[in-house]
């Protein structure tokens, strides 16, 4: 055997190798989604699904919610956001908050040690903003959300600061000149599926209202003028989707026309709810935090950490499975 050809072997063993262990091995579970002959299928790999289950579980709630007694606001000082919530439900809350944001750092992650009234720390700031928030999305974006609503475990999962938040992305430094046409893409994106599209589809969208849309409506060109770039960037934002929601395409859309709605499924308009919910939240609770975070809580840009659809999501269709958290703290979904 040539030297050329041992290395062509040893080449073909390696790459055999690597499919070995990055290919999904069959069972394959298939679930039809739509119409027959469309490619309306989500598949389902088994090991990935347990994996998913694993890490996607709600902890159980700490009692039965508290109706009755004084309220908060009477009994202790500075209270602005839960002071009509009985005592002993606020207490059950900030125990419950506790343990799905800071069970490390205990209570003193947000307030000060034997001043509990002190806003002195940015994260008891941030904290109650964040509470409205949830209270927000509960009461105000039910197009989304439904009755199953979210808690603070839904993107924190135990940690000060959820897995999957982003910032605006300056993109990779250039050497100047013709190296500074990079157009926004054209290096690897994981947020993009480790592909060369826009290695930014957040900030377009779920921070700017820039129209998601690669089609044009008629055969000629008229005053529609969608260009490569537009479609580069939404495609981008649809792989995020994707791995956000561990689905494919068809999970909302019909392959045999992408771009109608009546034949698409009920999800893709609860993902067009999505998006304008994600946008709201990211201009009006988060992005306006920017003086209330330390510098080193900022992005390159000197932004905050914002949301997408992974922070809830985290790689399942339904965060948590569908887990309705929230029905067992009402205060989370105030009436209007």
């Amino acid at each position: 055997m040539t030297f050329i050809m041992r290395i062509l072997v040893g080449l073909a063993a390696v790459v055999a190798a690597a499919m070995l262990f990055t290919f999904q091995h069959p069972p394959i579970d298939t679930v039809q989604r739509g119409f027959r002959g469309v490619g309306m299928v989500q598949n389902f790999y088994p090991p990935t699904i347990e994996a998913q289950l694993a890490v996607n579980r709600a902890p159980p709630p700490l009692g039965e919610p508290i109706t009755a007694g004084p309220t908060a606001g009477t009994i202790y000082q500075n209270v602005q956001v839960l002071k009509d919530v009985p005592v002993g439900e606020f207490t059950r809350l900030m125990a419950s908050i506790t343990t799905w944001v800071a069970p490390t750092q205990g209570c003193n992650y947000c307030h000060v040690a034997g001043n509990l009234a002190a806003d002195d720390l940015y994260t008891k700031r941030v904290a109650r903003r964040m509470i409205q928030m949830v209270q927000h999305v509960n009461s105000q974006w039910t197009q989304h959300v439904a009755a199953t609503g979210v808690t603070c475990y839904t993107c924190h999962r135990g940690q000060p600061v959820p897995a999957f938040v982003w910032f605006n992305n300056p993109g990779p430094a250039q050497a100047g000149g013709f190296a500074e046409t990079g157009m926004g893409k054209n290096v690897v994106s994981k947020a993009a599926g480790l592909s060369s599209l826009p290695y930014d589809p957040f900030t377009p969208f779920l921070e700017q209202d820039n129209n998601i849309r690669i089609a044009s409506q008629t055969a000629l060109p008229t005053n529609d003028n969608q260009s490569i770039k537009q479609t580069d960037w939404t495609y981008a934002l649809m792989m995020h989707f994707s791995q956000a929601l561990g689905v494919n395409c068809t999970y909302c859309h019909n392959s045999r026309s992408f771009t109608s709605w009546e034949q698409s499924t009920p999800q893709r308009v609860t993902a067009w709810y999505g998006i304008r919910m994600v946008r709201d939240v990211n201009n009006a609770y988060l992005d306006p935090l920017k003086d209330v975070f330390p510098h080193e809580r900022l992005g390159p840009l000197g932004d905050v950490a914002k949301v997408n659809c992974q922070t809830c999501h985290q790689g399942v269709y339904k965060p948590l499975f569908g887990a309705a958290m929230a029905r067992n703290f009402p205060e989370l979904t105030p009436k209007p």
